[in-house]
């Protein structure tokens, strides 16, 4: 039963923390990808709490994570400086229709997976594309080329 009681308690603890601090878009995960997640959440829970189970220790280090990331983001609004090394920069994929061998590489992104953004985009082919650009957010942004 105790069990039980604990694990509602942090659902709902967590649950709150989140409301509070932001969410996040994880609609663009593939299955695997929640998969690793999950170990890796496991994995680091592990090391975190060591050998305490109690509730007190779960809440000590999930307010100490999401007080960190607002923390951080408080330093990126506020330290313009800081941006560039905590959200990195956008960076060009495509150019009047060509995909940018070296940046695409550089970002593990093959043709195939560009096209297939676009396509989610309505962009029937990249030489339709004027400019594609990588976000710090991970999303593909496509401008296309002027209709004469």
């Amino acid at each position: 039963m105790d069990i039980a009681i604990r694990s509602i308690v942090v659902f709902f603890f967590v649950f709150l923390l989140m409301r509070i601090v932001g969410r996040r878009e994880l609609s663009t995960l593939e299955p695997f990808d929640l998969i690793l997640l999950v170990v890796l959440g496991d994995s680091v829970q592990q090391a975190l709490t060591q050998d305490d189970y109690s509730v007190t220790g779960a809440f000590i280090v999930v307010s100490t994570i999401a007080l960190l990331q607002v923390f951080m983001s408080y330093l990126n609004f506020r330290v313009p400086r800081l941006r560039l090394l905590l959200d990195g920069e956008p960076i060009v994929i495509v150019q009047d229709g060509r995909v940018i061998e070296g940046n695409a590489r550089r970002e593990r992104l093959t043709p195939e997976d560009i096209a297939e953004a676009a396509r989610l985009q309505q962009i029937a082919s990249l030489a339709d594309v004027q400019w594609a650009v990588l976000e710090t957010s991970g999303e593909l942004t496509f401008i296309e080329k002027q209709k004469n």
